[in-house]
């Protein structure tokens, strides 16, 4: 079994997403600014350490049940190579269980990792990374904007997972506004009804539709292209203080959703302008509801996805 080698040393940049932008649910992800970075170096010493520097240094192991570690393991014995001692120092920007696709960049990011440090004629493109994060993911929609960055919309199929980018237009500007909670995806999906009635799902799509066409060319229909009647009401009771920003932003005229499973809330803004409003409009909501705290982002949208550097 051929062995990977030793001393070796990359970095891999992923970007912070938010899926579902509204109607789009498992469907739509947008790449956000914010970005996670790995430096992964191979030694000859066996073993697996793991430093973390922000977002969860305090809580996440740091050897080889690690995510990122274990999943580099894992990737590298399926494809059949022996590893190597692992030393890996992870700068962890975007917040956990915060609707950002913190899992979603981690698995992006371990799996390019893998794919990086094996021989060059082993190694796979941005595809065999996309399908395998998302069998993991269980769906594509904060993977594949991780994996592609822009604006992705994805679907699923029995043979596999596909994406496209779709068109942004240059005046979409994200605000996303942070709590100081936290909501697992699981719990989330587990308010979801197992049905909805037709009108909705025909009313869902149409909004989806129209939500495409105003972020590709008309900024000003983003207020009803961002309504959504799939998900977002039925999580409502679980993410109460999300649920209030989101009906006043909605109601000052900003085009705010859940971002993800949430809490976090994503406006998608009409330009600069439209997105320092929106700021002041979450920071004016904030100082009237102490109760929760949000840390709040003007964000852009790189039109490129992970990205690996041999160091």
């Amino acid at each position: 079994m051929p062995q990977i080698q030793a001393g070796q040393s990359i970095a891999v940049h992923v970007p912070a997403t938010s899926a579902n932008l509204g109607p789009g649910f498992d469907v739509l992800g947008l790449a956000l600014s914010v970005c996670d970075t790995l430096v992964v170096h191979t030694q000859a010493e066996s073993g697996v350490s793991v430093s973390i520097t922000g977002e969860g240094a305090e809580t996440l192991p740091t050897d080889e049940t690690h995510l990122i570690a274990k999943t580099i393991l894992e990737r590298w014995a399926e494809l059949g190579f022996e590893p190597c001692g692992l030393r890996i120092e992870a700068t962890n920007n975007i917040p956990h269980g915060r609707g950002m696709g913190s899992s979603a960049a981690a698995m992006v990011s371990a799996l390019a990792a893998a794919n990086a440090l094996l021989p060059a004629d082993a190694q796979s493109g941005a595809e065999e990374i996309f399908q395998a994060a998302s069998r993991w993911e269980g769906h594509p929609d904060n993977v594949a904007p991780a994996v592609y960055g822009g604006l992705t919309l994805s679907w699923t199929t029995d043979a596999g997972f596909g994406t496209l980018q779709g068109v942004l237009h240059s005046d979409i500007v994200p605000v996303i506004a942070i709590p100081d909670i936290e909501l697992s995806t699981a719990a989330a999906r587990g308010l979801l009804p197992e049905s909805v009635p037709h009108a909705l799902a025909a009313a869902n799509g149409g909004r989806v539709g129209l939500l495409i066409h105003a972020l590709a060319h008309e900024p000003a229909a983003l207020m009803v292209g961002t309504e959504d009647f799939l998900h977002q009401g039925f999580r409502a009771p679980a993410m109460e203080q999300s649920a209030g920003l989101i009906a006043h932003l909605r109601s000052a005229g900003h085009a705010a959703v859940v971002s993800g499973a949430g809490p976090t809330v994503l406006v998608l803004s009409n330009g600069q302008d439209g997105a320092q409003a929106a700021a002041a409009a979450i920071s004016g909501y904030a100082a009237r509801h102490a109760e929760t705290t949000w840390r709040v982002r003007i964000e852009s949208v790189p039109p490129t996805g992970v990205r690996v550097e041999v160091l």
